[in-house]
């Protein structure tokens, strides 16, 4: 007798509603598909949600980081102090600008780049510091505006992942010189693909504007006043966006929901270690990502992957670490033990199935799927 199949659980989903549709599609019926009101009302919206004066919508996240190392003249010869425990971005956007990003470990607790590490690694090379808010929780960011501050650097904030998280009641995204955002499908809110920077400062802004519209200034649709990108994001976009931002704290808190049933969940698995929240930090989950003890291999955490996809489970290891990615080993001499809170962790991540509509029964699924593979 054949073992009936169980439906799959996906590892990530979006949640685009009827009134989701109705925006892009009222777009659609327009005459404005491209540089219209729709961007410039989603921007407002978006930094009054920050708490910031400023935000320009960009088509990725990556693009938004891009821009920004750009704007602060950053180049050849000078240093970013970043992570290597991020999305390839974080990086990439340094390299794109020939200047060489200088890793750095994180903390266990947070994920986060590791704030005493920052401060030794500076070097008079150093420009700027790239701190990311890793899966929604915020790095130690008033921390780090104060060293940026003491000495003379800029600090981006990559919270790429953390769009409704705050920490000490300060919105994520408002920290330090700018912040950008990503809406890529199993972000807290999407536009399909899109990102955006947010700032208080107007100059930026303005400079940043430009140069994701080409290299454009005031003088007309030809007009072009500095090397630029066609990075603009487009109107269904930006719809979509609109509307989903009018429920981001819906949204947040049905996320939460879904944490709070795997914490309850995965609570007494001795062998796993559940995702931890800072006491001054409100969280906005963007994935849910658990460890095994350390006494399991990296081995040990592939074959778990496997066994939950034999499941029908969407699991995956979250994050390689960006030091110990090919290229990155060929163009920067990295070498795996340079950062070993890093690979402690990446080595026994297990990010499991995550989005607001999930129900209870799913997430027993999941957690008696995962106690089982551990158990092996």
């Amino acid at each position: 007798m054949s073992m009936e199949v169980q439906a799959a659980i996906p590892l990530a989903m979006h949640d685009v509603r009827p009134e989701d549709i109705a925006a892009v599609v009222e777009v659609l019926q327009s005459d404005r598909l491209s540089l219209g009101p729709k961007s410039a009302a989603f921007e407002r919206a978006l930094a009054d949600a920050v708490g910031v004066q400023h935000s320009v919508a960009v088509n990725s996240g990556t693009s938004a980081l891009q821009l920004l190392i750009r704007a602060f003249e950053i180049g050849p010869g000078d240093e970013v102090i970043t992570t290597p425990f991020s999305f390839i971005a974080s990086t990439n956007c340094i390299l794109l600008e020939r200047a060489t990003p200088v890793f750095v470990d994180i903390e266990p607790e947070t994920l986060c780049i590791d704030v005493r590490e920052v401060e030794r690694a500076i070097t008079p090379r150093t420009k700027a510091i790239l701190a990311v808010d890793a899966f929604g929780h915020p790095a130690r960011l008033p921390a780090l505006e104060e060293i940026a501050r003491a000495h003379g650097l800029r600090l981006i904030e990559d919270s790429a992942e953390s769009l409704g998280s705050s920490l000490e009641g300060r919105k994520c995204g408002s920290f330090g010189d700018a912040g950008i955002f990503g809406f890529y499908p199993n972000k807290q809110i999407t536009t399909g693909e899109g990102g955006a920077i947010v700032t208080d400062d107007g100059d930026l802004a303005q400079l940043c504007r430009s140069m994701a519209d080409q290299g454009r200034g005031d003088g007309g649709w030809l007009n072009h006043v500095r090397l630029g990108y066609n990075f603009r994001i487009d109107e269904m976009s930006a719809a979509l966006g609109l509307s989903q931002l009018g429920r981001l704290e819906e949204i947040v808190e049905a996320r939460a929901r879904v944490a709070g049933l795997y914490e309850d969940a995965l609570g007494g698995l001795p062998d796993v270690v559940l995702p931890r929240v800072a006491r001054d930090v409100r969280m906005s989950w963007f994935v849910y990502v658990a460890r095994l003890a350390d006494r399991f291999t990296r081995e040990d955490r592939d074959r778990v992957l496997a066994r939950l996809r034999e499941a029908n489970i969407g699991c995956r290891d979250y994050f390689t670490p960006i030091h110990l990615q090919p290229y990155i080993v060929d163009a920067l001499h990295t070498r795996r033990g340079q950062f070993p809170v890093t690979e402690r962790v990446c080595d026994r991540t297990v990010a499991l199935p995550f989005y607001p509509q999930m129900a209870e029964r799913e997430v027993a699924r999941v957690a008696d799927a995962l106690a089982k593979a551990v158990a092996r």
